[in-house]
């Protein structure tokens, strides 16, 4: 009987432990933003959902097309029914990894310069990426950011002639999430 209980707290402290590497958001920002002497486009995603888990250095993204918000509705309605096609594809997703993530002591408040590469699927076509960034531990969440650029065309996005000139080829995407640790079992 002792055997058992004894077994059953190891194997309890050892889920917790592998539990307390995981931290997640359903909060996470996204905004990307477009830049030519025609028009500045803005739009910014606050339900983003994310995943981090610090024992294996992998990361994953989902981000809802829709919940981006422009300052015009029509960018936003052009944006979803021509460009992205939210319907047809409605997530963006990331997954990849953390690099460097080992030199993350998340019991030391910091911040952790690293690098972050994986795959990216926007529009139902992925390609890989790869960015610096930062992780920093701050009152008990991780905090991550990184910015990297995107190119419309890499991922099918065509873009009507009669607009080419107000839409970047390269557009800027910025990335910030605050980590909590996941619930223990």
């Amino acid at each position: 009987m002792k055997i058992r209980i004894i077994a059953l707290i190891i194997i309890s402290m050892t889920i917790q432990g592998i539990m307390a590497q995981k931290y997640m958001t359903k909060t996470g920002k996204i905004r990307f933003y477009s830049d030519t002497p025609m028009e500045k486009i803005e739009a910014v995603n606050h339900q983003v959902n994310s995943a981090l888990d610090l024992s294996t250095g992998q990361i994953v993204f989902k981000v809802l097309m829709k919940s981006f918000e422009f300052e015009k509705a029509l960018m936003q309605e052009h944006f979803n029914e021509n460009y992205v096609e939210s319907d047809k594809f409605p997530n963006a997703v990331f997954k990849g990894s953390v690099i460097g993530f080992q030199t993350i002591d998340i019991t030391k408040e910091g911040k952790y310069k690293v690098e972050v590469e994986g795959d990216l699927t926007i529009h139902g076509k992925t390609n890989k990426v790869k960015t610096a960034g930062t992780l920093e531990v701050k009152g008990g969440k991780i905090l991550a950011h990184a910015i990297f650029e995107v190119k419309p065309k890499d991922y099918g996005i065509s873009i009507p002639t009669a607009v080419v000139k107000q839409i970047a080829e390269t557009i800027e995407v910025t990335v910030d999430a605050t980590y909590d640790k996941m619930n223990q079992l």
